[in-house]
């Protein structure tokens, strides 16, 4: 393997898996479908900013009280233990096997840079049908703190066996591509969600339209 890529390590939801089930599961127990994208962005700010007070925070009771807040206490322990659930059954985009194949097929180690239990993401990969191509799982557990912070990109670097530098991390969000850039590794970011990247952030090494698009700039570099 040649290029200055050795490792690259991928954001798992709304990069890898789809959400979009979780809202059909909030419908099903009588909430709307449109709470999916403001719980989701609740659930990410409270985890970031029990992270900023020391805390390491639990992935399902942030999860859980993200929900209730975000519906106004709105539902049942058992309606949110049925929401929650959905996270164990959700399906890959297209282009993340591809991408995961050919990163895999040019000797490039491939990680995941997740949030919660390992055990539990592999079990997520594993439905979707990525998790062959995946050799190492990394999670905010193993480090005490939540992305962006700069110790989980370079955890991930240590964890995949490579000097930061030629780590890159993948995302669809530009915040946490900026992450990876401030901690030293480099950065795809994949414009499906977002559109653009935003003035704020640190310019991603590599942008696509989707993973595919992403790994092939990256592996080019």
């Amino acid at each position: 393997m040649t290029g200055r890529v050795e490792a690259v390590v991928f954001d798992v939801l709304e990069t890898l898996l789809d959400l979009d089930p979780i809202g059909s599961r909030l419908q099903e127990v009588g909430q709307q479908s449109s709470v999916l994208g403001p719980f989701f962005m609740r659930f990410q700010r409270d985890a970031m900013a029990l992270s900023l007070a020391g805390e390491n925070a639990d992935f399902t009771r942030t999860a859980r009280q993200a929900l209730r807040t975000e519906t106004q206490q709105g539902m049942s322990d058992s309606d949110i233990d049925y929401v929650l659930d959905g996270f164990g059954t959700m399906p890959a985009f297209p282009d993340a096997a591809p991408a995961l194949k050919r990163l895999s097929e040019a000797g490039v180690t491939v990680g995941c840079l997740t949030v919660g239990d390992p055990e539990n993401t592999r079990s997520f990969l594993e439905g979707a049908g990525l998790n062959s191509y995946v050799d190492h799982v990394v999670t905010s557990d193993a480090v005490g703190v939540w992305k962006p912070a700069p110790e989980v990109y370079r955890y991930s670097a240590d964890t995949l066996g490579c000097d930061m530098g030629r780590m890159a991390l993948v995302a669809v969000h530009a915040w946490d591509c900026h992450g990876a850039k401030k901690a030293g590794a480099m950065a795809g970011w994949c414009s499906r969600l977002e559109g653009r990247p935003g003035e704020v952030f640190l310019p991603a090494d590599v942008a696509g339209e989707d993973l595919v698009e992403v790994v092939d700039g990256l592996l080019a570099l």
